[in-house]
C-alpha cells in the first residue's frame, strides 16, 4: 500500500491549557497559551497547505459542548493567525452523508477533530460520505487531519473506547473497536501520562503484538509523515512493541485476572524526537551519546 501524501497530528488532550471564553483571557495570557505555545496548534498551520490561509474545519462530533469545544479551538488558531477557521458540528449519519458536509470537507485543507467520547466520533462518521472523503484526501492531497484526545484515539484502525486505568491489567478490562482508520498496526491511549493508563495500552499490545501502542501525554501529540512519528508538544510520548514478547499467561486465565507478560518494550519519547514506523526505530534528538566524536 502506497505511503499517504497526507500528515497526521494527534494530540494527547490539554492540560491547564485556560480557556479562551474566560473573561480575563488577556490578563492570563500565559496560563491560556500553555497547549500551544510548545507548537502543537502553530505546527498544524505551518504543515498546512496554504499556512495561515488554510482552509480549517473544527469538527466538534466527538463532544457534548460542540458550540463551547468549537470557538475556543476556533479562537486558539486565529490567535496564531490562521485566518479560515470554521466549526463543523456533524450531529447525526444523516449530516455525514449531506453533499454539504462532504463539500466542506473537500475544500478543508485541514479537518481537527476536538475531544470528547471516541465511539460517539466513529459511530456518527464511520462509513459515511463525509468519513470516506477525508480519507481519501489523506491518502492523495497535501491534507492534514487532526485529532485531540478522542479525535487522536479514533485516528487508528483500532482503538481504545473503554476501560479503566487502574484495572486495566486485568484481562478483558478494556474495549476496543474500529477507529476511522487513517493509520494501521498502532492503537492510539491519550490524556496516558496524567491517567495513568499504561496498563490500557500494555493489554491492547499483547492482545495482538503487531499492534504498536502510543500514549500521549497532555499538552504532547506526534507528527506523523512518511512512516516517521515526530514528538512535539511539552510531555511524554510512549512506544509500547509488542512484537519480541517472550510469553504471557493471557489464554490460561480468566476474565478479570491479572495478565503477565515477558519482554515488552518501551520507548520514551520527547520533543523533536523520531520514530521510524517502517524499522520501528527510535532515533532521540538531543541524545547524549551523539555524535560520537571520530577520533576514536
Amino acid at each position: 500500500m502506497m505511503k499517504p501524501v497526507g500528515k497526521l497530528i494527534v494530540i494527547g488532550g490539554a492540560v491547564n491549557k485556560g480557556s479562551f471564553t474566560e473573561t480575563d483571557f488577556d490578563q492570563n495570557i500565559e496560563k491560556n497559551l500553555n497547549f500551544f505555545e510548545r507548537g502543537i496548534l502553530r505546527k498544524i498551520i505551518n504543515e498546512s497547505k496554504h499556512k495561515e490561509n488554510s482552509v480549517i474545519e473544527v469538527v466538534t462530533t466527538a463532544s457534548q459542548i460542540p458550540q463551547i469545544v468549537g470557538t475556543e479551538y476556533k479562537k486558539a488558531f486565529e490567535f496564531l493567525g490562521a485566518k479560515n477557521v470554521n466549526i463543523l458540528d456533524i450531529h447525526n449519519r444523516e449530516e455525514a452523508n449531506s453533499d454539504a458536509m462532504v463539500a466542506r470537507a473537500n475544500a478543508a485543507d485541514v479537518v481537527m477533530f476536538t475531544g470528547g467520547d471516541q465511539l460517539r466520533l466513529t459511530s456518527i462518521l464511520g462509513g459515511t460520505r463525509f468519513h470516506d472523503t477525508i480519507l481519501l484526501k489523506y491518502q492523495e492531497q497535501d491534507f492534514i487531519y487532526s485529532g485531540t484526545s478522542a479525535g487522536a484515539a479514533a485516528a487508528s484502525e483500532n482503538m481504545i473506547y473503554q476501560g479503566s486505568s487502574s484495572e486495566a491489567l486485568l484481562k478483558g478490562e478494556i474495549k476496543t473497536t474500529q477507529g476511522l482508520g487513517l493509520i494501521d498496526n498502532v492503537i492510539i491511549d491519550t490524556h496516558f501520562v496524567q491517567r495513568g493508563r499504561i496498563g490500557r495500552l500494555f493489554q491492547a499490545v499483547v492482545n495482538n503484538p503487531r499492534t504498536l501502542g502510543i500514549g500521549l501525554g497532555e499538552d504532547t501529540g506526534l507528527f506523523i509523515h512518511n512512516d516517521v512519528m515526530t514528538a512535539v508538544g511539552s510531555g511524554l510520548v510512549i512506544i509500547v512493541d509488542g512484537r519480541f514478547i517472550k510469553d504471557t499467561n493471557l489464554t490460561n486465565i480468566n476474565l478479570g485476572e491479572p495478565i503477565s507478560i515477558d519482554n515488552l518494550t518501551v520507548h520514551v519519547m520527547s520533543m523533536n524526537d523520531h520514530y521510524d514506523l517502517t524499522t520501528r526505530a527510535l532515533t532521540i534528538e538531543n541524545s547524549q551519546f551523539n555524535p560520537i566524536p571520530q577520533d576514536r
